[in-house]
């Protein structure tokens, strides 16, 4: 089965793409996840190789306790962009609520070390929450 390109078939581009991530982005200041998903996973269906997307829909996966499908979509992110802390953050998160701990403070000890503070700060958190 051939994989269709929905932006090419009803003639999108970036424009239309950042007006349905900008809707997103509202339910999600709303506190209306459930929203907010339908949007990025049409999103995710329209641009399937794009990082943002399948990341936001992760970290909205875990906002409403759905580990095991934030941990897919942050998974499908970093095969896309492998080094994204946020998402590597959130996959940490991901890990705990599955009970993997051991996979979780490997990560968090390595998330520790990162430059940007709101990312070490929760590592460093979830290392003296959970571990060592």
């Amino acid at each position: 089965m051939s994989k269709i390109n929905w932006l090419a078939t009803l003639g999108w581009d970036e424009d239309q793409l950042g007006e349905m991530r900008y809707i997103g982005y509202a339910y999600i200041r709303q506190g209306k996840y459930d929203i907010a998903i339908s949007f990025f996973e049409a999103l995710i269906a329209l641009d399937p190789e794009s990082a943002y997307d399948s990341q936001t829909l992760g970290a909205l996966y875990l906002q409403i306790n759905q580990p095991k499908k934030a941990l897919k979509y942050c998974e499908k992110a970093l095969k896309i962009e492998s080094d994204h802390a946020p998402t590597l953050l959130n996959m940490c998160k991901a890990f705990f609520m599955l009970n993997k701990k051991d996979e979780a403070l490997k990560l968090a000890a390595i998330l520790k070390n990162e430059r940007d503070p709101t990312i070490s700060n929760v590592a460093k958190a979830l290392l003296l929450a959970y571990g060592t």
